[in-house]
This record gives C-alpha cells, sequence and structure tokens, in this order.
C-alpha cells in the first residue's frame, strides 16, 4: 500500500511537470510556424496561429508570443499600406482595425518586455494619425461607437508608459480636436457618460466650443443633473448669445420655476447683443405678458408685427394683453374701458386666427369671450358651435 501511495504521489508530480514541457514544446513549434509565415508574408496564418496560442492564459506572459504577434500585424499594416498607396483594392475599415490593433500589441509588450519601448514608441508614433484618421472614417459612415473608440484611443496615448517621452497632453495640438469628435460621438449616440468624459479637453478646441457646450448641456440634462445643465446653459449663452441652442433653452428654465425677472434679464441681455432679433423681441413680449405688464407687452408686439406681419405669435401675445387689460377693468365694472379693451383685441385675435386656423385651442376661446363681449350675434354663434363642434 505505501509503494502505491509513493507511486501515485509521485505522479502527480510528475504530471504538471510533462504538461508544462508538452505546452512549451508546442509553443516553440507554433511560434516557429508563425515566424516562417511571417517570413514569407502569411501575415493572417501567423495571426490566427498567435491568437490562438494567447487563448491559454498560460502562455500570456510570453513576450515572444507578442513580439511575434506585433510582427504579425505590423506586416499586415504595411501590406494594406502599400496597396492603398497604389490604389489597390482593399478593404480601408481593416486597415484602421490594424492600426489599432498593432498600438494595443505594443502596449502590452510595453507592460512585459519595456526594453522594446523606445524602439516600439518610435514606430507607433508615426502610426498614431491613423487613429484619428480611422475615427474620422467611421464618424463620415455614421458608426459614432466605432469612432469613438478611434478617438479614445488615440487620446489614451497620451497616458501610456510606451508614450512617456512624446509628451501628447502638451505637445500635441490635435488632442482637443480628437476630444471633440468623441464628445460629438458619445452625443450622437445619447451616452451621457462618453459625452462627459473627453468634454473639458474638448473646450480647447475653441473654433467649436459652441458646438461642445451644447452637447454637454444635453449630457447634464440626460443624467437629470439640472445646477449643472442650468450653469452650462448660462455659460454657453454668456460666450455664444446668437448661438440657436442656449437663449430659449434658458427662457424655458427661468420659465418653468416662475423666475420671469430673470427670464426678463436675460432677454435685455439678448437685446443688447441684437435687438433687431424676432426670436429676443418675442421673448421678451411673452414675458412681460407673464408678468402682467400688458402695455409693455403690447409695445413689443407692435414692434414684431411692424418688422414682420406674418408672424403670427406677437397677434395672440397682444390680443391676449388687451383681453387681460378687459379683464381688471370687468372687475372694476368700468364697462366702457371694458369695452374698448376687447375692441382692441380683437383685430388681433382674428389676425391670429388667419395667420394659425389649426391653433383653434389657442384662438377660439379668446373669440368666444371677446364675441360675447362685445354681443357680437354671429360671431359669437359661429365659435360656440366650433367649440362644442365633436
Amino acid at each position: 500500500m505505501k509503494q502505491l501511495i509513493a507511486t501515485l504521489l509521485l505522479l502527480l508530480m510528475t504530471t504538471p511537470c510533462l504538461m508544462a514541457q508538452t505546452n512549451a514544446k508546442k509553443v516553440r513549434q507554433e511560434l516557429s510556424q508563425a515566424r516562417s509565415s511571417i517570413k514569407s508574408g502569411r501575415y493572417d496564418d501567423a495571426e490566427r496561429t498567435l491568437t490562438n496560442l494567447l487563448k491559454d492564459s498560460t502562455n500570456r506572459a510570453n513576450k515572444r508570443i507578442w513580439l511575434a504577434y506585433y510582427d504579425a500585424v505590423r506586416g499586415k499594416y504595411e501590406q494594406g499600406n502599400e496597396k492603398l498607396y497604389l490604389k489597390q483594392n482593399y478593404d480601408t475599415t481593416t486597415f484602421f482595425h490594424n492600426v489599432r490593433l498593432m498600438l494595443s500589441i505594443a502596449e502590452t509588450l510595453d507592460s512585459l518586455a519595456p526594453e522594446y519601448r523606445k524602439s516600439h514608441a518610435e514606430q507607433q508614433n508615426g502610426y498614431r494619425p491613423n487613429l484619428f484618421g480611422g475615427g474620422s472614417f467611421l464618424l463620415r459612415k455614421g458608426k459614432w461607437s466605432e469612432a469613438y473608440d478611434y478617438y479614445q484611443a488615440y487620446i489614451d496615448c497620451a497616458r501610456q508608459p510606451l508614450f512617456s517621452a512624446y509628451h501628447y497632453d502638451s505637445l500635441d495640438t490635435k488632442m482637443p480636436e480628437a476630444a471633440y469628435w468623441a464628445t460629438y460621438c458619445g452625443y450622437k449616440l445619447n451616452d451621457p457618460v462618453l459625452t462627459l468624459r473627453y468634454s473639458r479637453m474638448a473646450l480647447a478646441d475653441t473654433t467649436k466650443m459652441d458646438f461642445t457646450l451644447l452637447f454637454i448641456s444635453e449630457a447634464r440634462k440626460w443624467l437629470k443633473d439640472d445646477e449643472l445643465y442650468l450653469s452650462t446653459l448660462q455659460e454657453g449663452f454668456k460666450h455664444y448669445p446668437l448661438f440657436h441652442y442656449f437663449f430659449p433653452r434658458l427662457m424655458d428654465v427661468y420659465t418653468n420655476k416662475g423666475q420671469f425677472d430673470r427670464a426678463l434679464a436675460l432677454a435685455d441681455s439678448a437685446l443688447a447683443v441684437n435687438d433687431s432679433s424676432e426670436l429676443f423681441l418675442f421673448a421678451k413680449s411673452t414675458t412681460l405678458l407673464r408678468m402682467e405688464r400688458y402695455a409693455e407687452s403690447i409695445e413689443y408686439s407692435d414692434r414684431l408685427i411692424r418688422m414682420n406681419p406674418n408672424m403670427a405669435e406677437p397677434y395672440f401675445n397682444a390680443g391676449s394683453a388687451y383681453v387681460n387689460i378687459a379683464g381688471t377693468h370687468e372687475e372694476k365694472r368700468d364697462k366702457k374701458q371694458m369695452r374698448q379693451a376687447y375692441q382692441k383685441a380683437l383685430p388681433y385675435l382674428e389676425t391670429y386666427r388667419k395667420l394659425m386656423p389649426d391653433e383653434k385651442n389657442k384662438w377660439a376661446p379668446v373669440l368666444y369671450r371677446i364675441y360675447l363681449n362685445l354681443n357680437m350675434g354671429k360671431q359669437f354663434d359661429e365659435i360656440d358651435k366650433l367649440l362644442n363642434k365633436k
């Protein structure tokens, strides 16, 4: 029995050694095969052999496998680059894929074999602009997620020890642009995390700062971060008051919170930049109406109507202001002033109806009230039928 136990123990001790020797022999054979494939330009064959070896976790620390893998992918890249240069048929997506894969292998190798850092960094520094190019290529095809990965890889080089001698953060002037396009891709993907990841770096690209602030604002809104959403809108309006995005959304925020004083101040700031903007004038007219400053609201509405007689909403604002004025006189039982106010409201609301016939829910109740108080029987009956029509 003791001899049997001793034999079993010996077998248990020798089996792992035999397996290790077998595996080492297999690695040597397949590495040799891969090297032969690389020398003969059969890079796909070499890559298949090497990736199969790397599926075994025990081989992933073997720098010789990674070195061969690097050479195989580099060979594929150079082969593809030559075909593209000669305008021969070659898949551009595959070309850019090889750029990213080669960089990934080089970064892995750098942690296993730092002695290759200088040579690999020099090579990859030359290839790195193709990461930006790959992002742009995929961006044009609307492949936002894939494009993002390329821009991220381009930016990420700055923190990789492999490229420590190149100081990309301070010396690469294209970093902010890469960050902008990554931010744009995140925005197109409706992903707030990806949108915000490089957004601060993207703001350094001042030629696109207006859109970067737009993307940041939307990401904050997606995250329901009301405070940062508001502050970003404010920053955007401060720098770009005429940009289409910031002003109307700031007005919405202030109005929805009932902060009409802030809304009015915003409209005044905007008008100080462009006092003939229909948008800014209408915002002021509407805010004044909500603040029950009816005479001033009518003044700005009339100004808008003189500028653009076909703009419908100022007619509604002015008409509504006169109706509200009529209401205050009604409370005071001043029938004469009340009637005069309704008479002034009438042409505004009838013009609004002509310009916006489909907005029955807006103009019909107001005209009903006007016709009723002015004893306009025929017109009142017509509106009454409209309102009661199912």
